[in-house]
This record gives C-alpha cells, sequence and structure tokens, in this order.
C-alpha cells in the first residue's frame, strides 16, 4: 500500500518541478528583467544605471565597449566582458568600493 501510495505522490508534484533550464522567478532571468545580483541573470550581468536606478540583466561588453572588472558586489554600473576579452581597467581601492573603476573589452590575443 506505501508503494503505490509513494508512485501517485511523484505522479503529482512532477509538473510542480522546475524544468533544470527553464527560466525561473529568482535565476536564469533574460534581458531586461530586473535582479538583485549578477548570478540571478542568463548573461551573468545586472546593470543598473545610477545609484538610483533599478538594476536589470544586460548583455555583456563587447570587444571595445567601456566595462567593469568582475566585482564582489554583483551589480555593475558597466558589464563585464563577454567572455575570451579582458577589462583593461585601473584598479583602485576607492573605485573598488564605489564601483567605478571602467575599463574598456579587449582581445588579449589582438597587439
Amino acid at each position: 500500500a506505501l508503494l503505490p501510495c509513494l508512485l501517485l505522490t511523484l505522479l503529482l508534484l512532477a509538473p510542480a518541478l522546475p524544468a533544470p533550464h527553464e527560466r525561473g522567478l529568482i535565476f536564469n532571468l533574460d534581458t531586461g528583467e530586473l535582479c538583485l545580483q549578477s548570478a540571478q541573470c542568463k548573461s551573468g550581468c545586472c546593470h543598473r544605471h545610477s545609484g538610483l536606478s533599478l538594476a536589470r540583466c544586460a548583455p555583456k561588453a563587447a570587444e571595445f565597449q567601456e566595462c567593469s572588472p568582475k566585482s564582489i558586489y554583483g551589480v555593475y554600473y558597466k558589464c563585464p566582458c563577454e567572455s575570451g576579452l579582458t577589462c583593461n581597467a585601473d584598479k583602485t581601492i576607492v573605485g573598488s568600493i564605489t564601483n567605478s573603476d571602467f575599463g574598456l573589452c579587449k582581445d588579449p590575443r589582438s597587439s
């Protein structure tokens, strides 16, 4: 009697379990959706225009675009670079605290 009850419970709960790659309410958010941390975004960048604006998921910076180095805060005024690019920014203590160390994305393999 226990096995049929367990199977019935699993069958009823299966539709409630999220698929592994489906968009969620908290993670795997699309570009333009509100976020609190970059880890929530598919793109890996939670971006805000100013200290008072709401942060939204945004695409990472392309080559020759302004960028921020990876930050512990997880919210950026300029998104980090796309994969394979480096953000050449002058890192300062004040800039690290205020999240204002900006640079340009560059391909490290090009001269």
